[in-house]
């Protein structure tokens, strides 16, 4: 695998901070980007990315209604195949 290097310029502050929380998980700072950069791509989405639209709290709280999680939950379609492995046990 080919790597690459990238610079960027944050505050120092926020960068100690974030070190302190990768060192307590085990990890250095291009892992975690690493992974944060592989989950934007599993999931064609930047869910870290601020939004300019109103906040949640301004409109009606809609968790708990029908309906609320549509589209956010995938289900691969071979989830159930480990399953079969036990099928004669369940039976």
């Amino acid at each position: 695998m080919a790597t690459a290097n990238i610079s960027v310029t944050i505050d120092s502050d926020l960068r100690d901070k974030a070190q302190a929380v990768f060192d307590a998980l085990g990890i250095d700072m291009a892992t975690a980007i690493s992974m944060l950069l592989r989950k934007e791509l599993y999931s064609q989405e930047a869910p870290l990315i601020t939004s300019v639209k109103p906040s949640t709290s301004a409109k009606k709280d809609r968790r708990g209604a029908f309906g609320y999680l549509k589209g956010k939950i995938h289900v691969p379609d071979d989830f159930n195949e480990p399953l079969d492995d036990f099928r004669e046990y369940m039976q």
